[in-house]
């Protein structure tokens, strides 16, 4: 039967709704399943501001004790694919006169993206690459970025003032040069935060940015006059209830303070969780992914 010119037009839209309609999706889901089964199972107790907000259920002897093998130093074999660790590697780069050691998991150019995590005091490049500490949730880290085309970076930080700060920048910039307008993404813990809210002040690493993932780490009360805020980039929290080191409700107070400017943020709260919690136990595909699609 031929179809008239009208039903053409018709077929044509709609096959280009679907077309946009599996584009969203797809933008939206940009890194797939990895042991989703293991870490993204997480029980939600409470949820409110149109989802920007969740408290997860934490529990010390089902998330470390029941997970580990050696509680905290060593996570049970499931939890890990070290295949990943033939992309893995240790090197020292110069940017612009600074030297910086980092691992590096994933090719040095031409990545689909970045995404670079700077640990908290006396830690160094090794943490953000151990691949048994912290639940595993490191190696899957390290898997969702370089299994899917992607590149990571665990940098030792030498210091969180503003040396510290322009080291960070200069990676951010030489991971923008190897990976032409591909999004960076910058995940800061602890004490490492200081260097996401000094990063977030400077206009050229903004613009090579797509977003921040802040882990329990400190407020940052002058966050509206940055360069970071202005370009309304997507920014995650994630936080322990008991963290004794910087207190959940400092955090969560700057969250709500964004959100009610319409800022694009998410804060995730971890019930009875404490200081390392979140490293230990956020789901680094969602939050990636909501970066990715926002």
């Amino acid at each position: 039967m031929r179809m008239s010119t009208s039903h053409c037009t018709i077929i044509a839209v709609i096959a280009a709704f679907f077309m946009m309609a599996t584009d969203q999706v797809r933008a939206a889901d940009a890194l797939p399943p990895f042991k989703d089964d293991l870490f993204s199972t997480q029980k939600v107790l409470q949820t409110g501001d149109g989802g920007a907000f969740e408290v997860i259920e934490y529990d010390e002897m089902r998330d470390i004790n029941g997970r580990d093998q050696i509680p905290e130093k060593r996570t049970q074999q499931k939890y890990v694919s070290l295949g990943v660790r033939k992309s893995q590697t240790d090197e020292t780069l110069s940017l612009g006169g600074l030297k910086l050691d980092v691992t590096r998991v994933g090719p040095a150019s031409a990545a689909g993206f970045t995404v670079i995590f700077i640990h908290g005091r006396n830690g160094d490049r090794r943490l953000g690459a151990n691949d048994y500490t912290f639940g595993g949730n490191f190696n899957r880290l390290k898997n969702l970025v370089a299994g899917n085309g992607g590149v990571y970076y665990s940098p030792s930080v030498k210091s969180f003032d503003s040396d510290g700060v322009a080291a960070i920048a200069g990676l951010i910039r030489y991971a923008s040069e190897q990976s032409p307008g591909k999004p960076v993404i910058l995940t800061c813990a602890s004490m490492g935060s200081q260097i996401c809210w000094g990063i977030s002040r400077d206009p050229e690493s903004v613009k090579r940015l797509k977003g921040m993932v802040i882990m329990s780490g400190v407020a940052d009360p002058d966050f509206a006059k940055s360069p970071f805020y202005k370009s309304k980039l997507p920014l995650w929290f994630a936080h322990g209830s008991r963290d004794p080191v910087y207190a959940a409700t400092d955090q969560q107070a700057l969250f709500e303070k964004l959100l009610k400017a319409n800022y694009p943020t998410h804060f995730t709260l971890y019930q009875t969780g404490n200081h390392g919690t979140p490293i230990r136990m956020i789901d680094w595909r969602r939050a990636l992914n909501w970066i990715l699609a926002s």
